[in-house]
């Protein structure tokens, strides 16, 4: 009686766990919609900055090492059936109306399925090619809005350079004691 229970525990644990799996995969339509829009380049000048962009894009976020760049193709190693790493395949290829699609192809092998989810990898892939970074979530204060009167603004501490005879108005003199 008691194996029956704890098989009966396992097998409703697993589900919940399955279950638990599936709702964190699933993808809102805005990301859907994000993810299939194609991303369309309409000089060489903006194709260039979108292709160097890609390739900063992959190399940030595989896992796998880059096996191929060229001026049409980025593409990484794998995938492994063992890793749920999302393997890239990036593709340029002009179009017969004088611009350039950049098409986006990210999969992985395991049974569970890839992490990060491949439409949400290719929305932030796309956001990302289109606009550049993200701009910094830390800006100062005084960049945002001004500080009311009574409020002490502190700037963010800036670090020292590593090689300070190197720099603007140094010396040039050593520090270090004769």
């Amino acid at each position: 009686m008691g194996i029956k229970l704890i098989s009966a525990t396992l097998a409703a644990a697993s589900l919940a766990w399955l279950g638990g799996c599936a709702s964190q995969d699933q993808v809102s339509s805005t990301t859907m919609e994000q993810a299939t829009q194609p991303l369309t380049c309409m000089s060489k000048a903006e194709c260039d900055a979108w292709w160097a962009r890609a390739q900063v894009w992959v190399t940030n976020h595989s896992e796998y090492r880059i096996q191929t760049i060229t001026n049409s193709i980025i593409q990484t190693a794998g995938p492994s059936s063992n890793k749920r790493a999302l393997a890239y395949q990036i593709t340029m290829t002009p179009t017969n109306e004088a611009t350039t699609t950049i098409g986006f192809a990210a999969h992985c092998d395991h049974p569970l399925g890839c992490k990060p989810n491949p439409w949400q990898a290719g929305a932030d892939f796309k956001q990302f090619v289109r606009n550049g970074p993200p701009t910094s979530r830390y800006t100062t204060p005084q960049a945002a809005t001004p500080a009311p009167s009574s409020v002490v603004v502190n700037p963010i501490p800036q670090p020292v350079p590593l090689n300070l005879e190197s720099q603007p108005g140094q010396s040039g003199r050593s520090l270090t004691p004769q």
